[in-house]
């Protein structure tokens, strides 16, 4: 999304006085009708923006966001069909186009504009969220807004609306009061005249009206969709069955296969290529020389792989050919150092006066931690097929962005936007990096040399590996000062490069005296959003420093914080049913350990404890007793699905996720030296949901952040050993 950020959105003044959407009244109206067009199919009706109801009274809920196993469509048409009283057995999904009517406005909107706003302007606000939206390109999954942001503000409002205008619609036809209508499994009843009619039978009609932004919502007392175990997840099927199409599984008549080779040294540019003994190979058609990369066209990707290695390749310097990790750690450092010495932090979060506490506190403590870059290790790689035919352009691809896919792709190679179609199969892991369009911009290049055949690109798992754009690598200082009682009273936190959220390196504990500030240090190494983003680093320094004060005070973890809790009830409420899960403060055999982290990211409150047995000399994580209160869990069983993904994604970060630079390159190439958690090594994970009716949070992202602390923080228990790097080495 362009690193744009809510400093951003302000600066622009989106929201201030006299500002776009301030000043400007830009109301949607009905566009029930002209989306029709573009959406509806033989017999269909397209009801609303989000609906469309077929002859045998099917529904289909059009869903703006991709499915990456996260279960987004599940969990978004059990909102709509919930307030829309949808029969469950009858509802079919469908992703919506990569088109700018369908724009995920309600991801800008709760980014900028988080809280309600009067009911009499809604619909201007509505408006200039879907033209800003437009503007960026935006129909994004990610930031764990599917959900919490179009789930509340779209499909439930569109399922209520729809209802709402079907019961009029009836009532109005059989002359009697709306009150006296009621709606289940997609039919409306009159039961004092025995009268009924399927859904269908009233589309026309309510095709023609427009629908309230701000219908009545069903109370969690009536729900019988939202927060139902049972209903089971609709992507599952397919992809049980094989028949799910993923992009790697695109296959078009007559097609091509691709594959690349890019310098080591990122920033390298190509002088010149010589393609020759490739050219030679059975099957090679063409090879390719795109600036920054090189590409071997031929009839099978195995073919493409072969020959690629024979491609000699000559290189422009960089500068960055013999940096190294160290030396890159030592240059944060260094520009830490000089910020504090310039007096330039940046200032990030200040309440009372930091400086002046730990300088009075009875005891200090100080510590640096460091996390190293990350790679997505994505289970797919990337790939894209693309089609160039005359002014038109086809590709295929699971991208999280198909809006901002189809503009840049536009953009870069001269195509109207509306002759480049994306169409987007599910995603095989995306965690943020499907949110970037490198490969299939390398894709239509290389489709290029041969227009009018389709050619399918596919990334090696060593060109995955290599060149990603990496979750930042990242040291982070501390300073704590303790009071005569053992009470925490001062905290300060310094760190480098910071990204999205905001918030993420912010801590809910009642230390009155904090200063959180950091500064710029840029490396050459291309950057991408991770799964949790900052939460997943921030989390790991803040909540082993925690531990570390509470050691320091002589006291319990957990009770540490709970005391520095008494004023955030919600979140205390986590802490202390994840403990309870986890049976804290009962003994554990010799060379055990038992540690807790807690933080709150993207709307959810997610608390973790974490078991770990090293009497073998070996770290195994025996257990994860994980609490989370995402408000209220739309589908419980995709909830916890998320939270145990988040642990085990988490979890390889911590005890294996190690991207090094040797000579300005990455080293590592495959599973081999980048491994994953595996089956065999994965802990028991027991979840907790914990619906406390607050304002709904995400899923996919809130899992990942604790455990990493938690793990630490265990390993510490066990071994009175604290380990401030991750992966953790024993």
């Amino acid at each position: 999304m362009n690193k744009w950020s809510r400093r951003a959105f302000l600066t622009a003044g989106v929201l201030a006085g006299g500002g776009l959407i301030v000043g400007v009244a830009i109301r949607p109206g009905n566009r029930t009708p002209e989306l029709a067009k573009l959406m509806e199919k033989s017999d269909e009706v397209l009801v609303n923006a989000w609906v469309k109801l077929s002859p045998d009274n099917r529904v289909t809920v059009i869903v703006p966001h991709v499915e990456m196993g996260q279960g987004a469509h599940t969990a978004m048409p059990m909102m709509l069909a919930e307030d829309m009283d949808v029969d469950w057995d009858t509802l079919s999904i469908e992703e919506a186009p990569a088109h700018e009517a369908y724009v995920t406005s309600d991801i800008a909107r709760d980014f900028a504009l988080p809280g309600k706003v009067p009911g009499i302007i809604d619909d201007t606000i509505k408006g200039a969220f879907i033209k800003i939206s437009q503007f960026i390109d935006l129909q994004i999954t990610g930031g764990s807004y599917s959900v919490r942001a179009t789930g509340v503000r779209s499909m439930r409002v569109a399922g209520a609306a729809v209802r709402q205008l079907l019961i009029q619609t009836a009532a109005q036809t059989w002359n009697v009061p709306e009150s006296q209508i009621r709606t289940d499994k997609s039919f409306l009843f009159h039961d004092r005249t025995g009268r009924s009619a399927p859904y269908v039978d009233f589309a026309s009609q309510v095709v023609e009206q427009k629908a309230s932004n701000t219908p009545e919502l069903k109370p969690p007392s009536e729900f019988n969709i939202i927060g139902n175990n049972d209903i089971q997840r609709l992507d599952i099927p397919a992809k049980v069955d094989g028949s799910a199409q993923f992009g790697v599984d695109v296959i078009v008549p007559g097609m091509k296969y691709a594959t690349i080779k890019a310098p080591a040294v990122f920033g390298s540019k190509i002088k010149k290529i010589d393609g020759s003994a490739a050219l030679q190979k059975n099957g090679v058609h063409a090879v390719v020389n795109l600036g920054d990369a090189v590409a071997v066209i031929s009839d099978g990707y195995w073919q493409a792989k072969k020959a690629i290695a024979l491609v000699k390749i000559e290189l422009e310097e960089t500068g960055y050919e013999a940096l190294n990790t160290a030396e890159m750690l030592d240059k944060f450092r260094a520009d830490l150092d000089l910020a504090v010495l310039n007096g330039d932090e940046i200032e990030d979060y200040v309440s009372g006066d930091a400086r002046n506490a730990l300088s009075a506190a009875s005891l200090t403590i100080d510590a640096e931690y460091s996390v190293p870059y990350l790679a997505h290790a994505t289970m797919e790689p990337m790939n894209c097929t693309a089609l160039i035919d005359g002014d038109t352009l086809r590709v295929w691809t699971g991208t999280q962005n198909p809006l901002g896919t189809r503009n840049a792709l536009a953009k870069e190679f001269g195509f109207e936007p509306h002759k480049v179609s994306v169409h987007n199969q599910y995603l095989g892991g995306g965690f943020g990096r499907r949110a970037t369009p490198d490969y299939p911009i390398q894709a239509v290049k290389i489709a290029q040399e041969m227009p009018g055949v389709p050619v399918k690109l596919i990334w090696s798992r060593e060109e995955d590996t290599q060149h990603d754009h990496y979750r930042q690598a990242m040291v982070s200082r501390f300073k704590g000062g303790l009071d005569v009682n053992g009470a925490a009273i001062a905290w300060e936190n310094q760190f480098h490069e910071k990204h999205e959220p905001v918030e993420a390196p912010d801590i809910p504990y009642a230390i009155p005296n904090k200063l959180i500030h950091y500064t710029d240090s840029p490396t050459h190494i291309p950057f991408g959003p991770w799964r949790s983003v900052d939460h997943s680093i921030h989390a790991f320094f803040t909540e082993s420093f925690i531990d570390e004060m509470a050691v320091a005070a002589g006291d319990d973890p957990y009770e540490f914080r709970r005391r520095l809790l008494r004023d955030q009830p919600r979140i205390k409420k986590v802490l202390e049913t994840a403990a309870k899960m986890a049976d804290w403060g009962r003994d554990l055999p010799a060379g055990w350990g038992r540690g807790i982290a807690l933080h709150s990211s993207f709307g959810t409150v997610v608390a973790q404890v974490a078991v770990v047995d090293v009497s073998g000399g070996d770290l195994k994580v025996d257990k994860v007793y994980c609490a989370a209160d995402p408000g209220y869990a739309v589908s419980p069983d995709g909830f916890t699905a998320q939270m145990e993904s988040g642990i085990i994604f988490g979890l390889t970060a911590a005890l294996y996720g190690d991207i090094t630079i040797e000579n300005g390159a990455v080293k590592q190439s495959n599973f081999h030296d980048y491994p994953m958690v595996r089956m065999n090594t994965a802990p028991e994970i027991e979840v907790r949901i914990i619906n406390s009716g607050e304002k709904l949070g995400g899923g996919g992202e809130p899992g990942t952040p604790p455990i990493a602390p938690a793990v630490a923080n265990a390993v510490y228990a066990a071994t009175n050993k604290r380990f401030r790097q991750l992966p953790i080495q024993l």
